[in-house]
Formats: C-alpha cells, sequence, structure tokens
C-alpha cells in the first residue's frame, strides 16, 4: 500500500518531465550527426534513443498513474497557465523517437510517428482553445515555454517527408512557423516591456534557440535539402539567439537546480543539428565547428541535468507542490 508520504509525491508529478525526453531525443539525434561527420557506426545514437524510448515509458506509467490517482491534480496541471504548455512534450518525444528509430526500424518509427503526429494535434487543438478562452491568462503567464506547441509542430516532417507524408509536412511545418512568429512577438514584448522572469523560469529562455533550429532542420527536409534563403534565414536566426543567450550565461549558472533546467537541452540538440546539416551541405568548416562545440555543451549539459536529476529524485526535492 502506498504511504502517506509517498502519496503527494505521484500528486505533483510534473508533466515537464517530459521535457527531459525530449532532451535525451534530442541529444540521441545530435549524437548520429556526429556519428557521420566522423564515419562513425550508429551505436552511440541507437543506444541513447533506446534509453529515452525507455525513458519516456517510465514517465508515462507514473504520469497515467497520476491521472488515475488524482485526475483533480492532472486537471490543475492543465489549467496551470504555464504547465499546459509542456503537455505537447509529451507527443514531441515521440515524434523524436520515432525520428531516432526510422534507420532502425521504419514499420515501428512509422507507427509511432502516426501515433504522435494525431496526439500532437490533438493536444495543440486543446492547449490553443484554452489560449483563446476566457481563463485569465496574464502577461506574467507569458514564457518563452509556450513555443514548445509550435516547436512539436515544425517536428512533424523530421520524420514524415521521409515516410511519404509529404503534405501532412507541408500543414504542421506551416502552422509551426506561424505560431513561432506570433508568440516570438509576444515574448519579447514580455521580456522588454514588463516584469523579468521569475528564477526558476529563467532556463527557458534557452527555448528561444529551438524554434528556429528546429525550423530549419525541418524545412532542409521539406526542400530537399537545398539550402536557399529561407533556409539561411532561420539558421542565422537560431545562431543570433545562441549569441544572446550566451550573454546571459552568468545569471544561468547561478540558479537553482529545478526540471526546468530541462529547457537546456533540447534547444541546444536541435542548434547541433541545425549546424551538422549547414556544415555538411556547404563544406564550410565554422558550421562544422558550431556542430562540434554545441555538441560538446549538450553533452556536458546531459550528463549534469541526469546527475542533478537523479539526486534530486533520491533526495525527495523534485514532486513537490509549487
Amino acid at each position: 500500500m502506498e504511504s502517506e508520504a509517498e502519496e503527494p509525491r505521484l500528486m505533483h508529478f510534473p508533466v515537464t518531465f517530459f521535457a527531459a525526453v525530449m532532451g535525451l531525443a534530442g541529444f540521441g539525434l545530435a549524437t548520429r550527426q556526429i556519428e557521420l561527420a566522423l564515419d562513425l557506426p550508429f551505436t552511440a545514437s541507437r543506444l541513447v534513443i533506446g534509453a529515452t524510448a525507455l525513458v519516456f515509458l517510465a514517465i508515462a506509467v507514473f504520469f497515467i498513474a497520476k491521472g488515475l490517482r488524482y485526475p483533480a491534480a492532472l486537471r490543475a496541471e492543465w489549467n496551470h497557465p504555464v504547465r499546459i504548455a509542456f503537455f505537447p512534450a509529451i507527443t514531441i518525444g515521440v515524434l523524436l523517437i520515432s525520428a531516432g528509430l526510422l534507420p532502425v526500424s521504419e514499420p515501428l518509427a512509422h507507427g509511432l510517428w502516426c501515433a504522435a503526429t494525431v496526439a500532437h494535434l490533438a493536444v495543440t487543438l486543446g492547449v490553443v482553445s484554452a489560449w483563446i478562452s476566457h481563463r485569465p491568462f496574464e502577461q506574467a503567464h507569458l514564457t518563452p515555454a509556450w513555443f514548445i506547441p509550435a516547436v512539436g509542430n515544425v517536428l512533424v516532417p523530421v520524420a514524415g517527408v521521409r515516410l511519404g507524408y509529404v503534405e501532412v509536412s507541408w500543414f504542421f511545418f506551416s502552422v509551426g512557423i506561424l505560431f513561432w512568429l506570433v508568440f516570438l512577438t509576444l515574448v519579447f514584448n514580455r521580456l522588454i516591456f514588463h516584469n523579468p522572469l521569475p528564477e526558476r523560469l529563467l532556463p527557458t529562455l534557452v527555448i528561444l534557440i529551438a524554434p528556429p533550429s528546429a525550423g530549419f532542420i525541418a524545412w532542409q527536409e521539406i526542400n530537399g535539402g537545398v539550402l536557399d534563403p529561407l533556409a539561411r534565414v532561420l539558421y542565422y536566426v537560431a545562431l543570433m539567439f545562441v549569441l544572446i543567450l550566451l550573454t546571459q550565461v552568468h545569471r544561468l549558472f547561478r540558479l537553482p537546480f529545478t526540471m526546468s533546467w530541462w529547457a537546456y537541452s533540447f534547444p541546444l540538440a536541435a542548434f547541433t543539428i541545425a549546424s551538422a546539416h549547414f556544415g555538411t551541405r556547404t563544406g564550410s568548416e565554422f558550421h562544422m565547428a558550431a556542430m562540434y562545440a554545441t555538441y560538446a555543451v549538450l553533452a556536458v549539459v546531459i550528463a549534469l541535468l541526469l546527475v542533478k536529476t537523479g539526486r534530486g529524485i533520491l533526495r525527495g526535492e523534485i514532486c513537490r507542490p509549487e
């Protein structure tokens, strides 16, 4: 029987855990780019993707258990003005895992991609419906985490084009780019003209890198790898956000660990992959160097996040009420 001390921890098991799946899956896909660049077998990337799938299943079991045992807590999380944006991370994680499994098992990747794409559309519609309803959202509730649904849409073509779903990929890419531009304007308005982000949400600033990086990767799939003007614009916008975030590193290093730190991981992975594609297609030493440098930072960040998350779980510092 579950003890009273254990019940609240399950009750407060956060949807933000799925951001870890995004980061780990992105790390696996970035590792594949390193293996391609160095002409290595896909051993490490397959191990990371396999481990990510297991992590996803473990998180999903606890999250489903929370929903069954504490449905009110799950509804409260859905109604939370910040955490609602993390629900699409569930389907994004599966989309990334399906992309990672594509070279291993196309039928399995196909099934996962189809399920995740349909589910992501449903979750996105639910989130957008909540945003435009009469909920009391305020300017302070707006953070870069609101980009997550948009990022998920532009990730659909990563495996979708190779699986033959070209028009579906165009649909999700178009929707994702539109929402990114809308929320980019809103987020910058909030960051410049309103109160600063609370300390626990500062790591979400790194999410600014993700939409243009993921958009570049998706556009490469849709456009057959051609580095046209749109591709260059998307990549260099991502690079600019990397440079902007470098000016904030001193603030980010001073923060105490929370699960929002996982926001560091996927954007770094997306930019690593984007740099790999750009460098490979142009033969640019600068872009290949950017790939290696970002991947090195990503590897350190992933290792640090795993250690701190594991330590936080063992010490009971995670899954606590805010």
